[in-house]
């Protein structure tokens, strides 16, 4: 392997694609870029950004219309089949094959790639070590959690010891425990191995334990160099405010995005972190602001701001002339239960939400989330307990209260084949919306989540961020009094997900009662209160500031929602014993 030269080096890379009827579109224009070997680079940027089209070039699996790309030293454009042979790849949706065996997984793709049964008595302990996967070699890995799906897909993936490894999103989907767990594998065959590593990531706060990272937006690179310097563009414009008393972060933080003076604002620890336009001047108005140090996600959000111009920030109305906000219980769960066969997925758990309140389940993969949201959204029967949704007792009148309701499944669960209008214009069917009313709600949809320019387009081909738009879009055309949405954001760029945040806002503002599920735990702080569930029982419950107590003290900075999410699980765990796997419900 020739060392001297970068282990992937492009110029002036262009690539298009012809859409759906026809339209040419660039997905990359004029990309230069260099990683170094023995290094571990991130790829960041908004959905349709060019991310995954780049990886997929240097996987061999596309060539340039033009420009240069050489991966280990071999032009990709002459012999992408030498590429192949000496990289891993791993795409978003790896390959897996859920009927099979965790060893039948691995040896099916060790038979695909020839390694010799040599090769296999060297190899497989380490990846069954370093994976953890030894004690679930013969479970399906169908019956695996997300977590463990992606870790077997890593080691699939590593089966034949490659001097280049691709991951795109390796870590979308999974909670936070797995995802700790996914980048100690990643950092071990770095620094351990000397494998060169390129990911693409949704999660900021990996790009910055990277060595280099490389900031694309719309097809092209806007930053690249040590995380360091992409932090820097914030520095002397990263500030904490302090909401009201009583006032929830996430309402300051709607009304600083509308300040042209803030670049962004998310919920941090009840307060609100933003980033100023501008080192000069004071905070906004009226805003009781402290300096903090930048960090990478600051130096991000004000770059895409530069290069993007956002202009006008996400809202969302559902056009009601009456509010309701009198603090009624909507949602009221006593010792529900679900059990599949033998297992238990929902092992008598109980809560009550009230309206317009924003309620969060937290929990890793397979802690029973799903189940619990198919429940209340009167898709799945419960084996025991009471629930009742909207004044329903969901036990004897399930249809009754799915007109009151709005879902957004985990998976994009509009139709792929059919086009933004046709997906609106059937769920309004669904929901026996007809005539003109049906009309109004459309164009409502269509004008509130900004779908008109792609009305013809395939949803199947849309962008990660405009696929939530519409699902929400669908969920909302009857104007449901709850909405039940699991892990929404999944996958979501930055950008996305606050924009996905403020439509939450508004809408709990006009006393939409909101449950949510996520693994982004910076997005429980959205929320007015959260469960924490795993194997299907609640370990913690409490508004976010009350769940962040939970966390161990660390004097180099403040406690996360994170931080507390893991030390709640890991504690509850070591108690009962508990291993961190168990089947998928």
């Amino acid at each position: 392997m020739d060392v001297a030269r970068p282990a992937i080096e492009g110029s002036d890379i262009v690539k298009r694609f012809n859409r759906a009827g026809g339209e040419l579109v660039t997905a990359l224009d004029g990309v230069s870029l260099t990683v170094n070997h023995g290094g571990l680079a991130a790829l960041v940027g908004p959905d349709g950004a060019g991310k995954t089209t780049l990886i997929r070039l240097m996987a061999g699996l596309l060539t340039p219309d033009e420009g240069s790309l050489s991966v280990l030293g071999i032009d990709i454009a002459r012999d992408p089949q030498a590429v192949q042979d000496r990289i891993g790849y791993m795409p978003q949706k790896f390959g897996l094959y859920e009927d099979l065996s965790v060893q039948e997984n691995l040896d099916l793709y060790a038979d695909l790639h020839g390694v010799t049964a040599e090769e296999r008595r060297k190899v497989y302990p380490q990846l069954m070590d370093m994976t953890a996967l030894g004690p679930f070699a013969k479970r399906l890995a169908g019956r695996l959690s997300g977590g463990m799906k992606q870790k077997l897909g890593l080691a699939c993936t590593l089966v034949r010891a490659p001097d280049l490894l691709l991951l795109d999103e390796p870590t979308v989907g999974v909670d936070p425990l797995s995802r700790r767990e996914l980048w100690e594998i990643i950092l071990h065959l770095v620094r351990e191995q000397g494998l060169t590593v390129l990911v693409s990531t949704s999660y900021l706060d990996e790009a910055e334990r990277c060595e280099r990272a490389i900031v694309m937006h719309d097809g092209t690179v806007l930053a690249k160099g040590p995380p360091r310097s992409i932090t820097e563009i914030a520095a002397g414009r990263a500030f904490l405010a302090t909401p009201p008393e009583g006032q929830p972060a996430r309402l300051l933080q709607a009304r600083l995005l509308n300040d042209p003076g803030v670049t962004d604002a998310v919920p941090q620890g009840g307060r609100v972190r933003l980033v100023k336009a501008s080192a000069d001047g004071d905070g906004p108005d009226g805003v009781d602001v402290t300096a903090v140090e930048p960090r990478f996600e600051d130096g991000f959000m004000a770059l895409l701001h530069e290069a993007a111009d956002p202009g006008q920030t996400a809202s969302l109305s559902l056009g009601r002339k009456e509010r309701r906000r009198d603090g009624e219980t909507v949602v009221e769960v006593s010792d529900l239960v679900r059990q599949f066969g033998p297992f238990t997925a929902v092992d008598h758990v109980s809560f009550a939400v009230k309206t317009g309140e924003i309620f969060g389940l937290l929990g890793p993969n397979g802690a029973g989330k799903t189940t619990t949201f198919r429940m209340l959204c009167g898709l799945l029967p419960a084996s025991g307990g009471t629930l009742r949704v909207a004044g329903v007792d969901l036990r004897k009148a399930r249809a009754s209260a799915r007109q009151r309701v709005g879902y957004v499944a985990q998976k994009f669960s509009l139709y792929g084949q059919l086009s933004v209008t046709q997906n609106l214009e059937f769920f309004a069917g669904a929901y026996g919306l007809s005539g003109r009313r049906r009309k109004e709600r459309i164009a409502w949809a269509m004008e509130q989540f900004e779908l008109a320019p792609l009305a013809k387009l395939p949803s199947g081909q849309l962008p990660g961020g405009y696929k939530q738009r519409l699902a929400m879009a669908a969920a909302l055309l009857h104007e449901p009094e709850i909405l039940f949405l699991d892990e929404p954001t999944s996958g979501a760029d930055p950008l996305a997900r606050r924009e996905f945040w403020q439509r939450i806002t508004a809408l709990a503002e006009e006393g939409v009662t909101i449950i949510v599920t996520t693994h982004f735990m910076e997005e429980a702080e959205y929320c007015d209160r959260v469960i924490i569930l795993d194997a299907g029982q609640v370990l913690a419950r409490g508004t976010p500031a009350e769940i962040r107590g939970h966390a161990p003290d660390n004097e180099e900075r403040e406690p996360t929602m994170e931080d507390a999410f893991i030390a709640i699980v890991e504690e509850a765990r070591r108690e009962h014993g508990r291993p961190g796997e168990r089947s998928a419900a």
